[in-house]
């Protein structure tokens, strides 16, 4: 298994211009995640025939390879391969002229960026949470028991330090110091200033020198602790050219402390939160606006957002809806439909299709969208590819989305849907929310199934074969082709 990686890796990075092209890269929960030196050197054509990449995304100076469930192998054998410098917090990273667009896509990048190596820890916080609450609402243990108190405890403990993650993450991706990141981060979730953040909310006047400071809780927050990392990179760079080189090593950090920390607890954690709150505030106008609608028209439009990675633009809406109503009502039942049709869909393209190549990529992409709710390898291994079967599950996700919708379904953790986790949706004071759930899980594997039939694709043929992938055999009997061989059949002719 791991030649084989050892193989995919190698052929990547040709792909994208070689090992000395890579300023940095990471990966998520299925794609590789380069930043290049020269985007100009990439040949999409050429990486999108690999065998094993199911897709590419480019953006500014980025190229995503989206390889699947097992990226955390091809990434294991790609880090060999690469320069020390493209694997530190220093890499450089190429500088480009400002542009809005640039800007744009690079807010965008940052916060996929920071946020996509922390979904593993918030996806098993939430599964852990769910499982404590199944097992009070089976009366497995006494209300109030120490084993659900310390259940709820591991489940919220990515949460509630959720700040000092973020921090953390975002470090390497702005290239600053992690430790100094973690130990800002870490007064905003402090119990002392925990506290005196209460104090403030009930009005008592707290300040810092003569500052008033505003009254702000940050735990389960995303926003605060990127802006504020983000802004360290800065001050770090600022206080090192400041200081002499005698004092660094207690003056610098020191300095930078004292700098970034207030600036923090002044500023930039009160416009965190206030641009969060405002993002959510937008989405869920909306929903409340056109109801049942928004869900629909979100769970057609989610796997083209999947597409260019804006899916994970929501997920600092859903952590923060979710720690202060208890539950997401839009987003997440969206991705019931999405998830499951595109299952659905590849499950038609396996039934139908002569290729046997193509139909085990179709049916490994359903069992992971079906029972994982990993929606990725059946979205570019088999929708995108035969284009159709992506149609149909675009219909099938804004009917089930719909549906979902209607049925007031609304999940209470943010693991991607899919039938393991499909207990997120479970709703203890609404044992119907059992029934639409399984409901619009068959649906959407249903109708998405009948309706790629219905639209048909366009089959691969058998002998088709990617770029470098034609056997020995072949390549000698094409280098010395045999005259005689057609003869047989010319004869029948």
């Amino acid at each position: 298994m791991s030649k084989k990686y050892a193989a995919l890796s190698q052929s990547i990075l040709d792909a994208i211009g070689g090992a000395e092209n890579v300023a940095a890269v990471t990966h998520c929960m299925t794609r590789l995640r380069f930043v290049l030196n020269d985007d100009a050197s990439i040949g999409t054509a050429k990486l999108k025939a690999i065998k094993g990449v199911l897709g590419v995304v480019r953006g500014e100076n980025q190229c995503q390879v989206i390889i699947g469930n097992n990226v955390s192998q091809a990434y294991a054998e790609v880090v060999k391969l690469l320069p020390q410098a493209a694997l530190t917090p220093n890499a450089k990273v190429p500088n480009n002229k400002i542009t809005l667009k640039r800007i744009g896509a690079g807010i965008l990048d940052a916060l996929i960026g920071t946020m996509s190596p922390l979904i593993p820890a918030i996806i098993g916080g939430s599964m852990v949470k769910l499982l404590a609450m199944i097992l009070d609402m089976a009366g497995v243990f006494e209300k109030g028991a120490s084993t659900l108190v310390i259940l709820n405890t591991i489940g919220d403990g990515a949460f509630f330090f959720l700040p000092v993650m973020v921090a953390a993450s975002a470090a390497i991706k702005f290239k600053t110091n992690m430790s100094l990141a973690i130990a800002i981060a870490g007064v905003l979730v402090h119990p002392a200033f925990i506290d005196l953040m209460a104090k403030a909310a009930q009005g008592q006047n707290v300040e810092f020198i003569g500052l008033s400071v505003t009254a702000v809780k940050y735990t389960y927050t995303v926003i605060p602790a990127l802006c504020m990392t983000w802004l360290l990179s800065y001050i770090e760079r600022w206080v090192d050219r400041m200081t002499p080189a005698v004092t660094k090593n207690f003056l610098k950090p020191m300095l930078i402390m004292l700098i970034a920390a207030p600036i923090a607890i002044l500023f930039i954690g009160p416009l965190g939160i206030w641009i969060g709150s405002g993002i959510s505030a937008v989405v869920y106008t909306v929903h409340d606006y056109l109801g049942w609608l928004s869900v629909a028209i979100m769970g057609a439009l989610w796997p083209l957002l999947v597409m260019t990675g804006m899916h994970r633009v929501f997920t600092p809406t859903i952590i923060q809806t979710i720690a202060e109503t208890g539950k997401e009502s839009m987003v997440m039942p969206s991705e019931i439909g999405a998830n499951l049709s595109l299952g659905g869909s590849s499950l038609a393209v396996a039934w139908k299709t002569k290729n046997p190549e193509l139909r085990q990529t179709a049916l490994a992409a359903a069992a992971s969208a079906i029972v994982a709710g990993i929606s990725e390898p059946a979205l570019y291994g088999v929708a995108l590819r035969l284009k159709r079967p992506l149609i149909a599950c675009l219909i099938s996700g804004f009917i089930c989305g719909g549906i979902a919708g209607i049925g007031g379904l609304a999940s209470h953790s943010m693991a991607s849907p899919g039938l393991f986790t499909s207990v997120q949706f479970f709703d203890p004071t609404n044992p119907m929310s059992i029934v639409w759930v399984f409901g619009v899980m068959i649906l959407a594997v249903v109708i998405s199934f009948f309706t790629t039939l219905l639209l048909g694709f366009e089959d691969i043929p058998v002998d088709e074969k990617p770029v470098g992938e034609e056997p020995v055999e072949d390549q000698q009997k094409n280098a010395n082709p045999n005259p005689f061989a057609a003869a047989p059949n010319a004869a029948k002719n």
